[in-house]
């Protein structure tokens, strides 16, 4: 049995290649449609050629058609029937989503003609189609800036109903298995009350990955050994989930040293809810903290990383890091794939 055998062997190479295995094998059951806001780069349409092959997704390609077509002769690309929409050519559909537009934001200052200048734009384009289940999921960024790309998500996709600020979540792929890390792209200094809200997204989106969330608020500081505004809101945040999410594993806050350590843990702080699970959800009191630590695993090759995933959104729409790798679109999409299949079932079992 070579495919049992290929699995056996990719579990000896360590879990982080059974959790991409396992998104895969998720994601071809019902293949989502992503749409790609920058289809004329070579990266994208390299990436669309693997999923497209793989059967992981169906790619929507947004951009110039004839330039799209020089790409994929050039590099002799196998992108046959795939989607491709030249903005510029769809007068109708930028009409529909400029009136759509309009209705959404005309009491935020904006004009009607404003709308329909942005809508020719890809990604406000992009995200229109998404927000008009004419996609099922989002992947921008590749070219521009992080905020560039965030802002047409936000004014159109928004967050989701109670929720006030989206944040960034990036997967850490090791040995010991996924890690997910949380803010490492949006919010620089979040109060105690967007915590609250980030850990229960977080675990939201960890839980739609077919893993329980056992969440770690990290600090400088073990449960009260200091008096610091960061300390401090980790453990007021921390309180709060313990009291109103019993069913969470929860706790915090605490050095990243007896997070990561069982036997450091059991021995230190007995009392903790952590005790007897090994967290795999690590919250950082702010940005710098989030964005630094996971750069730094990343360069060291110590984790391969997925992400950054938006997070707190109503859709599935992702922003890529700038320049990405193919690599890490496919990894992207693949998990943009999975997070939006598994969005629509909940729904439809609330609905029921």
């Amino acid at each position: 049995d070579w495919k049992a055998y290929n699995r056996e062997l990719s579990d000896r190479l360590g879990r982080d290649d059974k959790f991409l295995r396992l998104l895969n094998e998720n994601a071809i059951i019902k293949p989502q449609r992503i749409v790609f806001t920058e289809g004329d780069q070579y990266r994208i349409l390299k990436a669309a050629e693997i999923l497209l092959s793989s059967g992981t997704a169906i790619p929507i390609l947004l951009g110039p058609e004839d330039r799209i077509h020089e790409i994929i002769e050039e590099y002799q690309l196998e992108l046959s029937g795939v989607q491709i929409i030249d903005v510029s050519k769809e007068r109708a559909m930028r009409e529909e989503f400029a009136l759509k537009l309009y209705e959404l934001r005309k009491r935020r200052g904006w004009t009607l003609a404003e709308c329909k200048s942005k809508v020719k734009t890809r990604d406000y384009f992009g995200n229109m189609m998404l927000k008009e289940d004419k996609a099922d999921a989002l992947i921008s960024g590749l070219t521009v800036k992080y905020a560039t790309a965030l802002r047409p998500i936000l004014r159109t996709i928004g967050t989701t109903e109670g929720v006030s600020k989206a944040a960034g979540m990036y997967i850490l792929l090791t040995k010991r298995g996924p890690m997910f890390f949380a803010d490492t792209t949006i919010n620089f200094d979040p109060t105690v009350e967007d915590l609250v809200q980030m850990v229960l997204n977080v675990a939201d989106t960890v839980r739609r990955t077919n893993i329980t969330p056992k969440v770690a608020l990290l600090s400088y500081s073990n449960f009260g050994s200091s008096n610091g505004p960061d300390a401090v809101k980790m453990a007021k945040a921390s309180a709060i989930l313990r009291r109103e999410h019993p069913d969470l594993i929860v706790d915090g806050e605490i050095q990243a040293n007896f997070a990561l350590s069982p036997e450091l843990m059991e021995e230190s702080f007995p009392f903790s809810d952590l005790v007897g699970h090994r967290p795999n959800v690590f919250i950082f009191p702010n940005l710098a903290a989030g964005n630094i630590t996971y750069k730094m695993l990343q360069s060291f090759g110590a984790a391969e990383a997925i992400g950054p995933m938006l997070i707190g959104t109503k859709k599935s729409a992702h922003v890529l890091q700038l320049g990405a790798s193919v690599r890490e679109i496919v990894n992207m999409a693949t998990l943009a794939a999975v997070d939006a299949r598994s969005r629509k079932a909940m729904s439809n079992r609330s609905v029921k």
